[in-house]
């Protein structure tokens, strides 16, 4: 008699196979280290040091004693969804319908789960660029679609080349997906670029998923643009943002995506069944956030920018290349010159300098050579850390 073999315990049965084959965040070891530790520099973590502004937490609290403790739409509340299309449409001249075209969701990692788990299909493929960041592959995986990688280079300032993107289209190619400005590297996309993936987009007939959490946060010359002002582009583009980054909101867990109503409305289904709504309170605070916080932000801005310099400058004088970031917070140097591979410099500078950097190999393979530094702290930590990573520089330069 045929005997049959045992099943598995249910524990290693349990999980989905897409939730196996996607491996735990390449960060996380670096982290669970620093935790152990004392008098760490971390810039690691892309969080802002800031504080939420007064007047913001002021309207949060005032919220709750006007008890406003209970559901909004699904949408999120018209008050703050007017309020964002004015913003958008002030800014980058895009306009979108109040009532239809935008949702606010909890924070832009929920926009970014229900933009893909909406719109993908098992086996579509979603382009992305690389070095990009750490959420983007597992959220794409996770609604069931292929990622298909395009390097970008230290030579070209980490911006996505356009005949790289048109060269990796196949028949079953779903949408371009866009983060920029860019978490890890700080790049941002030249107007010629953005010009020119719209009119692959447009040839092609893609979806455009485009992150602009950092929309904010750009520094110099540099003016960005919303990918769906382009010409063509709104009817196409599923556009993300949020309130962490720009108003230092990140514990309120409150962000948007905005897109064309039919795409918005089956969004919708997902974000009413799973989620229902984002927090009152959180969209209460982020409606004042939107309408009174610019002072704020040109604040928090000066200061990040007055951060990188220093950072970048100090980088480039110990021998450790890093081009200029444009945008969000980040430095990305190059540490080939240390003859050190990018995991056992950011293990070793932790261990013997107490600085916490990340491993640029966490968000892709053409991040090998770079680690990601993270300027979202004072100015003097700053100046410390680039004098022990300095010293450590030396060290390693002298073996």
């Amino acid at each position: 008699m045929a005997t049959t073999a045992p099943r598995p315990p249910l524990a290693e049965r349990a999980l989905a196979d897409r939730v196996r084959q996607v491996p735990p965040s390449g960060i996380r070891k670096f982290f669970d280290i620093l935790a152990t530790m004392t008098d760490v520099i971390s810039l690691g973590v892309g969080e802002p040091d800031f504080d939420t502004p007064r007047s913001i937490v002021e309207a949060g609290v005032e919220s709750l004693r006007e008890g406003r403790t209970h559901y909004t739409s699904n949408y999120g509340t018209i008050e703050l969804r007017r309020a964002l299309a004015n913003h958008l449409e002030h800014r980058y001249g895009v306009r979108y319908d109040p009532a239809k075209e935008l949702l606010i969701t909890v924070g832009a990692s929920e926009a970014l789960d229900l933009a893909l788990r909406a719109t993908c299909d098992p086996g579509d493929e979603v382009i992305l660029h690389e070095p990009s960041y750490v959420a983007y592959i597992p959220a794409i995986k996770f609604a069931g679609g292929e990622v298909v990688h395009v390097a970008t280079r230290f030579e070209d300032d980490f911006a996505l080349d356009p005949e790289a993107v048109e060269a990796a289209i196949t028949p079953r190619t779903k949408a371009l997906f866009l983060g920029y400005p860019c978490n890890p590297t700080g790049a941002v996309l030249p107007d010629a670029v953005q010009d020119e993936l719209a009119r692959i987009a447009e040839r092609h007939d893609l979806l455009v998923y485009s992150d602009e959490i950092y929309d904010r946060l750009a520094y110099g010359s540099y003016r960005h643009r919303a990918f769906s002002s382009l010409p063509g582009m709104k009817e196409r583009t599923i556009l993300m943002g949020g309130f962490s980054k720009a108003y230092a909101m990140t514990g309120w867990r409150i962000g948007w995506l905005a897109g064309p109503a039919e795409i918005i409305e089956g969004i919708l289904k997902i974000h009413q069944y799973t989620i229902m709504t984002a927090p009152t309170v959180a969209q209460d605070a982020a409606l004042v956030a939107i309408t009174e916080g610019e002072p704020d932000v040109e604040r928090m801005l000066a200061e990040y920018d007055r951060r990188r310099r220093l950072v970048v400058d100090r980088f480039n004088e110990m021998g450790l290349e890093t081009f200029e970031p444009r945008g969000a917070f980040y430095a990305f140097p190059r540490i080939t010159s240390t003859g050190l591979d990018a995991d056992t410099f950011s293990r070793r500078l932790l261990e013997e300098e107490h600085v916490a950097v990340v491993p640029g190999g966490a968000f892709g393979p053409s991040g090998a050579d770079h680690v990601r530094a993270c300027y979202a702290t004072s100015y003097e930590r700053l100046e410390e850390a680039m004098n022990r990573i300095q010293r450590f520089v030396e060290r390693a330069n002298a073996t």
